[in-house]
C-alpha cells in the first residue's frame, strides 16, 4: 500500500503523511511534529523488518529471543557508530484513517522516494525522516580509506524493501545523472542528499602535492577532499552543506574560525 503523503511549505519543509486503517509509518527521533488522536506512537530500538514492521524472532524459544535481541543490538550498534539516533517512533492509525507530520532539522527541502525493490537508495547522514514499515532501515560505508579520511560521505544511510522514504536537506535540492555530464561528477562533500543503487561513490583529495592542489585545499575552501559519483542513475545534490550553515552562524556571531584561508584551516571550535 503506497504511503499516501504531501510535502508542504517552502523554506522549512514538512511533510504531512495519511494513514490507512492499521497501516504504519516510522521515522527517526527528533523528526516527529503532529499526529492526529487516532495515530498510536511507540518508540523502539530496533528498525523495521521489511515485512510491515512485525518483528522477526527467527523462531520460537529463547533462541528466537536471543537472536532478536544479537539483531537489534548489532542495529543499535551501527546507529551509535554513524552517529544516527538510537532508536525509531512507529506510528499506527487505529479505527479509522490518521494524519502525522515530520519534518528535517534544517531549513530545506524534502523529497519522497518510491523504492520498488529492485534498487536501494543511499543518503548522506541525518537525511531520513521517515518511512513506510515496509522500507528497511540500514547502515553503509563508502568511500574507502579516503572517504574515512574525508568525514562527510563516508557513513551512508540505505534503504531497501518496497514503500515510500521521506528524506530532508539543506538549501535547494538539484537532480542530476552523472550520465549526462559524461559519466562522472565531482561534488563538495557535504552537498550530496541521496543516489541510486548503481551509482559508483567514491571520495577523492582535492589535487596533487603540488603548487595548485595546495592552493585548492588551503585556499578553495573544500577542504581536502571531493566525493565523485560516477554511472547512470539518480543523485540528488543540496545547496547548503552543514558546515558552511555553521560557518555563517559563527561569523554572525563574532566567531568566524574560517578565514581567509577557506576549508583546510577551518575548526568547528567555538
Amino acid at each position: 500500500m503506497t504511503l499516501q503523503q504531501e510535502i508542504v511549505g517552502n523554506a522549512m519543509q514538512m511533510a504531512v503523511v495519511n494513514l490507512h486503517p492499521g497501516q504504519t509509518v516510522y521515522c527517526e527521533a527528533g523528526k516527529f511534529l503532529f499526529k492526529t488522536t487516532n495515530v498510536t506512537m511507540e518508540t523502539r530500538l530496533s528498525g523495521p523488518s521489511g515485512n510491515g514492521g512485525q518483528s522477526q524472532g527467527g523462531g520460537g524459544g529463547m533462541g528466537g529471543m536471543l537472536r532478536q535481541a544479537m539483531g537489534t543490538a548489532m542495529q543499535v550498534g551501527q546507529r551509535m557508530i554513524a552517529g544516527e539516533s538510537l532508536a525509531f517512533q512507529y506510528f499506527t492509525s487505529q479505527g479509522g484513517e490518521g494524519t502525522v507530520g515530520f519534518a528535517g532539522v534544517l531549513p530545506g527541502e524534502m523529497r519522497a522516494l518510491e523504492l520498488s525493490g529492485t534498487r536501494a537508495w543511499f543518503a548522506e547522514k541525518d537525511a531520513f525522516v521517515a518511512a513506510e514499515s515496509t522500507v528497511e532501515f540500514g547502515i553503509a560505508f563508502r568511500g574507502g580509506r579516503t572517504g574515512m579520511s574525508g568525514g562527510e560521505g563516508f557513513v551512508l544511510e540505505k534503504f531497501t524493501g518496497h514503500g515510500t522514504v521521506i528524506i530532508a536537506g539543506a538549501g535547494n535540492f538539484i537532480d542530476l545523472n552523472p550520465a549526462d555530464f559524461g559519466g562522472r561528477i565531482e561534488v563538495d562533500t557535504g552537498c550530496v542528499v541521496a543516489f541510486e543503487e548503481g551509482i559508483q561513490y567514491g571520495v577523492q583529495r582535492v589535487g596533487g602535492l603540488n603548487r595548485q592542489g595546495i592552493m585548492n585545499a588551503v585556499f578553495g575552501g573544500e577542504g581536502l577532499s571531493l566525493a565523485t559519483l560516477e554511472g547512470n542513475g539518480r543523485v540528488i545534490l543540496q545547496s547548503l552543506t552543514i558546515e558552511s550553515l555553521a560557518n555563517a552562524l559563527k561569523k554572525a556571531q563574532g566567531g568566524d574560525k574560517q578565514g581567509p584561508t577557506g576549508g583546510l584551516f577551518s575548526t568547528n571550535a567555538g
